[in-house]
């Protein structure tokens, strides 16, 4: 039968009702859409609390990060990914990092940037200098709106005004400026910019539209530097090929997009498994690639004093530990009790630490034996499992796989019939 996209009320109905009602209106078999269930289904009120219409998780394999010592600390990293070689690259670097103490991170003050944006005033300028005049006014006044944020050391600090010239209508746009804590901020610069919303238009003499923050979160940043040991990478010749590499990242922005897009493997990963909001953290990321006006590399590689590489990476890092999916989500709070940080600066040193790792990992795999050769066999072991292959077969079907040098569904089904067949590898 047809599948009919149209679910009056579907939010309304118990969660049983909902996989009763989606069989109903969808052509997929009933015993599929069963895999849509977790195996604990205590979660799923949880999920139901989450989001609209849920219907069950998607869970994204999640594994620990191995071997990271970020500011002199040892610590056990959850990642969810499920992209193969992520956390092994990640570990193994992590671990030539150790030989020069690790990885070295700092961040800037946890400060979102919330926009309101007015239309239709005759004198922008004049405009902008009203408000900074009443400054004062309109800090305290957003301040009124959380006093928890106050009490615990944040609030407003800042308001800044910026006269965009676009094509067609010049903007008057302000930027409240706000100390979020620990955490994300979203919703505090949301409420704030909310608040002070009819209060500009007042004084700018305008009509305010959009009042939300800005995930170009460039005055929150998280920084990592780490020292890659030329010999345990596999010497000059090695480092030479990852710095050279790096260049054309830098230089070319076809080759940069996916530079960044290893790190943000790393970076998603960690962002994923704390229940923070990876869309954000990506967005933030991008953005500041293309800060001076080219989309370049968010990472820098350089040669020390003694032939060794140097790591370096600089993003916009929003993540909290208070509120949000990092509260609700059981595994988001497991994951964040492993890794041991009671800080949102702390879980964002250890973002980008992860990030850099992981970069460092791909350009050395490029720069040797290729991305293909790690990456396909971990592959390989998805596609095993796909054709069929259980626990105590899927090695034997790799190493077929692997010594053919083809990894693709039909030679995994058809390795796994002659292994069956009993055939030897």
């Amino acid at each position: 039968m047809p599948v009919n996209s149209r679910l009056p009320g579907f939010y309304k109905l118990a969660l049983d009702e909902r996989f009763a009602a989606l069989a109903e209106a969808s052509d997929a078999d009933p015993a599929v859409l069963d895999d849509l269930r977790p195996a604990h289904e205590a979660i799923l009120p949880i999920a139901d609390g989450m989001v609209e219409n849920a219907v069950g998780l998607m869970p994204v394999p999640l594994g620990v990060g191995a071997n990271f010592r970020v500011n002199g600390r040892d610590l056990l990293v959850p990642m969810a990914t499920e992209e193969p070689s992520v956390i092994a690259a990640a570990s193994n670097l992590a671990q030539v990092a150790r030989e020069h103490g690790g990885f070295f991170c700092s961040t800037s003050a946890p400060l979102m940037i919330a926009q309101i944006q007015v239309l239709d005033v005759a004198d922008p300028h004049g405009a902008s200098l009203r408000l900074h005049e009443r400054r004062d006014e309109l800090l305290a006044a957003a301040d009124a709106q959380d006093p928890v944020l106050v009490r615990l050391g944040g609030g407003a600090r800042e308001l800044q005004v910026r006269v965009v010239d676009g094509a067609e209508q010049r903007h008057v746009v302000v930027h409240l400026i706000v100390d979020v804590g620990d955490a994300m901020g979203a919703n505090a610069v949301n409420t704030m910019a909310e608040a002070l919303a009819p209060r500009i238009a007042e004084i700018a003499r305008g009509r305010v539209l959009l009042r939300i923050l800005s995930n170009k979160a460039d005055l929150r940043l998280a920084r990592a530097r780490a020292v890659f040991d030329a010999g345990k990478l596999g010497g000059a010749e090695v480092v030479d090929g990852i710095v050279d590499a790096y260049r054309l990242a830098f230089d070319d922005p076809y080759r940069a997009a996916t530079h960044n897009k290893g790190i943000m493997n790393g970076i998603s990963a960690v962002v994923l498994a704390t229940g923070n909001d990876t869309r954000a953290v990506e967005a933030g990321c991008h953005s500041h690639a293309v800060r001076d006006g080219r989309y370049t590399t968010l990472s820098h590689m350089e040669r020390d004093a003694d032939g060794n590489l140097v790591g370096t990476l600089e993003v916009p890092m929003p993540v909290g530990l208070v509120g949000g999916a990092t509260k609700t989500h059981p595994t988001a709070r497991a994951a964040v009790r492993l890794l041991g940080v009671e800080t949102a600066a702390e879980l964002a040193q250890v973002v980008v630490a992860v990030g850099l790792a992981q970069n460092v990992g791909a350009l050395r795999a490029l720069a040797t034996e290729g991305i293909q050769r790690g990456h396909m066999t971990l592959h390989a072991r998805n596609i095993a499992i796909a054709a069929g292959a259980t626990a105590e077969e899927v090695d034997a079907v790799v190493r077929r796989l692997v010594a053919e040098g083809t990894v693709r569904a039909d030679r995994a089904e058809a390795a796994l019939a002659e292994l069956r067949a009993g055939a030897p590898a």
